[in-house]
């Protein structure tokens, strides 16, 4: 009778594992350049309908592969593709995931700039958590060329691209009376 119970334990555990995604692929490098080839139209739109799908494999890759060298890399293409899905929420999630595994990484400064320009400030008008965000970029990474772009994206919080328009010009305008 303990041998029955251990068996019908044992398969009944095999069962489980399988039923919970025990038997799940193993994803390569080919499997993400196959994916990528999906998520855009002849048109060059997204594929709205395949997209999630896309920066979900994005995500099990670097689930499965913490340590690949390109693991980053396809973490802030799913948080790309989360940014052009208006997904704020998976988006941050991404973000926090990728500066959490990889802050020495070349995404990492990356990532921040979409956070603050895209998410915080574009999608969700929140220009505080904008400036916080590019100015732990400046802070964080005051040697990626992204720093600079992170201060004048401070500088422009919260202002019309006309706004933004004048203040060029007239930056351009002070800059030349100058040379004279």
């Amino acid at each position: 009778m303990k041998n029955i119970l251990k068996i019908t334990f044992v398969a009944l555990l095999a069962f489980g594992m399988f039923a919970c995604g025990g038997n799940e692929k193993t994803l390569t490098q080919a499997d993400l350049k196959a994916a990528e080839a999906t998520l855009f139209n002849d048109d060059q739109t997204v594929n709205e309908a395949v997209a999630p799908q896309v920066a979900e494999t994005y995500c099990q890759f670097v689930k499965q592969n913490p340590n690949d060298s390109t693991a980053a890399q396809w973490l802030y293409h799913a948080m790309e593709i989360n940014v052009l899905l208006k997904d704020a929420d998976k988006s941050v999630e991404l973000c926090d995931q990728l500066l959490e595994q990889y802050p020495q990484s070349e995404w990492a400064p990356m990532s921040l700039f979409l956070l603050g320009s895209y998410i915080y400030d574009d999608q969700l008008s929140d220009t505080a958590m904008a400036h916080q965000t590019f100015q732990r970029l400046i802070e964080e990474y005051p040697e990626s060329a992204l720093a600079d772009d992170a201060q004048k994206a401070i500088e422009y919080l919260g202002l019309s691209p006309e706004e933004i328009m004048t203040l060029i010009m007239m930056s351009q305008f002070e800059e030349e009376e100058e040379e004279f």
